[in-house]
């Protein structure tokens, strides 16, 4: 198989853009009546629950579009612990976001689903009635959701005793479908894909399959700025809250860097980081006080990172990771950790050693089965105290998890892998480190001489 060419990939985002059918969805009757030749995934698992697992959830409501399946229960002493797994009746779940205790999901139902946090109880819903939700933003009080329509909607949501949503604009505005003029630009040709907040300025910015990236002025909802990203799907965007550049990656094989002209609304490109020619599905980046790096994932498996400098405030590549053996479909950076999901079934968890370039696989998450679509991570704090990460992941297989993540100061170069089957540590399988740059390690070694 050949993993440097498009068509030999079958990447399921290239998929996503070419069918306009719906996949074949599960028939869900019971966990113990589900078989692996019925899921047609080639990763078996063991179907053994853990007693007394129905005690940790409440029963769902009748109308609810979710059954409760089994967790996966490794020993307590490890890594990661998967608390809650959901399967959805509903097709596949597209998009998670994480705002305020509250975690919502889209699919490919018109219906957005809203979860408490920690323990996952359904606080409520949105039923849009404009099609599947492909993409998902949530900051504060404010969530904007992509359809297939499109158009992009931007709620109110309230969550303090009862669950509440406003839809406060739709974005473009119409007046009268009469007067719509699709020359006009302002709205995307084809399926808003990803979408990125910056925060200062009250810009929302969507990506889509029309190759084309929009800034949105959320004030009144105006589109005021449009530009040709890429030569092919726009993949992913996110922004770098502290000076506001726009990051794009597209199945064109590039990364793409933007900057707002000096107090205009244009906006100019000021790099392309391409290292390889294989798709880019994912970005991800890691801000701190004293570094800055930008993770990218590929549909070769690779995921490249690249740190920015901080004179020139130019991105300098400083390797990639492998472990994954198939496409990388999601990222999320937070602190100094980076979750990858890929069409493997696997959840990977990496850890950047401060100062360095060097990465090491902390654990590999082994219990979706079928390649994971998107991730959400975010600290738990308790009693002001940040405990841990929550991390949400959902797959083609359509299940909804979620994972509690400690790190413990003490492990080093140790992976486990948590199939429900064994709890022992796996340290030479995952054990994976990334190829650095030449560059990298010709300066390590003339700092080092010996």
């Amino acid at each position: 198989m050949d993993y440097n060419t498009r068509k030999s990939l079958c990447t399921f985002m290239d998929e996503e853009r070419k069918a306009k059918q719906s996949p074949p969805r599960l028939s869900f009757k019971s966990f113990e009546q589900i078989s692996d030749r019925d899921l047609n995934y080639s990763h078996s698992r063991s179907s053994s629950t853990a007693a007394g697992m129905y005690s940790l959830m409440p029963p769902p409501s009748p109308d609810s579009p979710w059954t409760l399946s089994p967790l996966q229960t490794p020993s307590p002493s490890v890594l990661y612990h998967c608390i809650a797994s959901l399967h959805r009746h509903e097709g596949i779940i597209y998009s998670i976001a994480v705002s305020r205790g509250i975690v919502y999901t889209g699919s490919e139902s018109s219906r957005i689903s809203a979860w408490r946090q920690p323990d996952c109880t359904e606080r409520g819903y949105i039923k849009a009635n404009c099609g599947e939700v492909r993409a998902i933003l949530a900051y504060g009080n404010m969530l904007f959701t992509s359809h297939k329509d499109c158009k992009i909607r931007m709620w109110n949501v309230t969550a303090s005793e009862n669950f509440r949503a406003k839809k406060i604009t739709t974005m473009p505005r119409n007046s009268s479908i009469f007067l719509f003029n699709w020359s006009s630009g302002q709205q995307h040709r084809d399926c808003v894909s990803c979408m990125g907040y910056y925060h200062a300025e009250g810009l929302l910015y969507t990506g889509s399959w029309d190759k084309t990236v929009k800034a949105w002025r959320v004030s009144d909802g105006k589109c005021v700025d449009s530009f040709l990203a890429h030569e092919d799907s726009v993949n992913a965007i996110v922004i770098n809250q502290e000076d506001g550049c726009v990051f794009t990656c597209s199945s064109d094989g590039s990364v793409k860097i933007w900057r707002r002209v000096y107090d205009q609304s244009s906006h100019t490109l000021t790099m392309t980081l391409k290292f390889q020619p294989s798709p880019v599905n994912a970005l991800a980046l890691s801000t701190s006080h004293s570094s800055c790096f930008l993770y990218s994932g590929s549909s070769d498996g690779f995921i490249n990172f690249w740190e920015k400098e901080k004179m020139s405030s130019r991105f300098n590549h400083g390797g990639f990771l492998q472990g994954h053996r198939f496409a990388v479909l999601s990222l999320v950076a937070i602190e100094k950790l980076i979750f990858s999901g890929s069409e493997d079934t696997t959840i990977r968890i990496w850890r950047r050693e401060e100062g360095s370039y060097y990465h090491e696989c902390l654990a590999v998450l082994d219990a979706h089965r079928g390649p994971v679509r998107c991730l959400a991570a975010c600290l738990e704090v308790d009693k002001l105290m940040v405990i841990g990460f929550l991390v949400y992941s959902a797959g083609l297989d359509q299940t909804f998890k979620l994972w509690r993540v400690k790190v413990l100061p003490d492990e080093k170069n140790v992976c486990m892998e948590g199939t429900g089957r064994s709890d022992k540590m796996r340290i030479t399988e995952y054990e994976m480190s990334p190829v650095l740059s030449p560059s990298w390690v010709e300066k390590k070694r003339q700092g080092n001489p010996t």
